[in-house]
């Protein structure tokens, strides 16, 4: 049966567009915010001065003696960390605006949780390594749509998240769980299941890795599908970019959840109607993305993994 989807007003989609274009004008604001971090300062030492830089880490380097081109590098790198700092405290307030008037046309939907979760990783520089899986990449689809699904089918007290540990990610002492608390303080190991975390209103979160020894799994193969990334908004307005599947690799891997005998029959109910429901959209709303990419196997149990240590994302060894 085909769906009528619920189209955002040209108010709201003015608004997404603004608020895309701001958010994209913020993130690469960041990347050069992120190249100036740190200092440089002069170091008297055995009567020659040395240009000293100054990593975030305490960390000091020499560049050299004191001269033409030491002396050019410090104030090109000193005044453009200047101006790029004015840039971001500039954007930063235009951002907040952008927030509240995303939040008072509801703009969004994406849970907050999420989102936050997204921008921590951000912050932390790991956030193209996780990918959003399951019904919550939902929200990134219907974003860059414009639309809305019926809000049964978003129906979802879980989020899980798919950690690609093939790149080695260097320089990071921080753990997954640590991230989630950033978020939300309450987040501790789910008590039966290593691999998902849960805070006090019974929100989980859970982590897909991938690790020797490999075993057959959804999580693997959709390391294999092309990716899709979307800036999502929340609830209250905030925004995250949201790195996932393509839909058409979506909706393929849940008609195969649902076809799988070892699914429940409630939850392969809605694997088929989400599929069905991306199915009509794409080539409604998004037609440049009307390809199906191919996804091997079948959409077998996803492997056990735990949120820190060994097999997962312990950024302490650089996994």
């Amino acid at each position: 049966m085909k769906t009528t989807f619920y189209e955002l007003s040209e108010a709201q989609r003015r608004q997404l567009l603004d608020a895309e274009s701001l958010f994209e004008l913020v993130e690469r604001t960041q990347e050069e915010a992120w190249a100036h971090r740190g200092s440089m300062f002069w170091r008297e030492q055995s009567g020659r001065t040395y240009l000293i830089q100054l990593s975030t880490d305490s960390r000091q380097r020499s560049l050299g003696r004191e001269s033409d081109d030491t002396r050019k590098t410090f104030e090109s790198f000193m005044g453009r960390k200047q101006e790029v700092e004015a840039r971001m405290k500039s954007l930063r307030a235009q951002l907040d605006v952008t927030r509240r008037v995303n939040r008072a046309l509801r703009i969004g939907r994406t849970p907050d949780l999420l989102v936050g979760v997204l921008t921590e990783l951000q912050k932390v520089g790991v956030a193209e390594h996780f990918l959003v899986v399951g019904t919550n990449a939902l929200f990134a689809y219907e974003t860059a749509a414009g639309v809305r699904f019926p809000g049964d089918v978003m129906e979802t007290r879980d989020a899980d998240l798919l950690y690609d540990s093939r790149p080695r990610v260097a320089g990071q002492d921080t753990s997954f769980l640590d991230i989630l608390r950033r978020v939300d303080k309450t987040f501790e190991r789910h008590p039966t299941e290593s691999c998902r975390a849960v805070n006090s209103k019974g929100y989980e979160i859970g982590l897909i890795c991938r690790f020797q020894p490999v075993r057959a799994s959804t999580g693997e193969r959709l390391l294999s599908v092309p990716r899709f990334e979307q800036i999502v908004v929340s609830q209250s307005g905030s925004m995250a970019r949201m790195r996932t599947v393509h839909p058409m690799a979506f909706a393929r891997i849940k008609r195969q959840l649902a076809a799988s005998p070892q699914r429940d029959p409630r939850k392969a109910t809605k694997d088929m109607l989400q599929a069905e429901l991306v199915e009509q959209m794409v080539p409604q709303y998004l037609p440049h993305l009307g390809n199906k990419p191919e996804v091997d196997g079948d959409a077998s149990p996803e492997p056990s993994v735990r949120l820190e240590g060994e097999g997962g994302p312990n950024f302490e060894s650089g996994r």
